[in-house]
């Protein structure tokens, strides 16, 4: 089977909301406090934060989709939509997530490849992520496919401060 990818519009905010809190879910709770993932998915993935996310200019969400099942998803930043501002040129992947009984699918590779392709088309400089530093799962899956720590910053998850290693690859 072949993984599809296409671009999340506003009908798909149900659908898109249900990936977002569930691959979450799966990838966090068990290393953080029930509270402390309950205000981040309060704030984050509302339906109404989602809905305007994708009506913005700068905010991008592609879906990963295999045997006509959407699996996974990526959200892509660019300009002052990034969540650091280091280099308003280059292309940000917020957030990349495949439902747990997708993985090696290789939707993560496709949406990969759909972030690099985006990079290019808006002739950026590089692509970046940051990912959780206990995640080595993630770190070892990007730097699988080029991607290189550059810096650190604090990602906060509820009441916890979380140190993300920032990646990059150049497009």
């Amino acid at each position: 089977m072949q993984i599809n990818i296409t671009r999340a519009t506003i009908g798909d905010v149900a659908v898109l909301q249900d990936l977002c809190t569930t691959t979450f879910i799966d990838t966090y709770a068990e290393h953080n406090t029930e509270a402390d993932m309950q205000e981040y998915l309060s704030r984050h993935f509302t339906t109404e934060r989602l809905s305007a996310q994708l009506q913005e200019e700068d905010c991008f969400f592609y879906f990963a989709e295999y045997n006509g099942e959407k699996i996974g998803y990526i959200k892509l930043n660019t300009g002052v939509k990034q969540t650091e501002h280091a280099e308003m040129k280059a292309l940000e992947i917020e957030r990349i997530y495949v439902l747990k009984a997708y993985q090696g699918v290789k939707a993560g590779h496709a949406l990969i490849e759909k972030a690099m392709a985006a990079g290019a088309d808006i002739h950026a400089p590089y692509v970046w992520l940051g990912v959780w530093e206990k995640n080595s799962k993630a770190i070892t899956f990007y730097e699988r496919h080029g991607f290189v720590a550059f810096d650190t910053h604090i990602f906060v998850l509820g009441e916890d401060q979380q140190k993300d290693i920032l990646m990059k690859k150049s497009v």
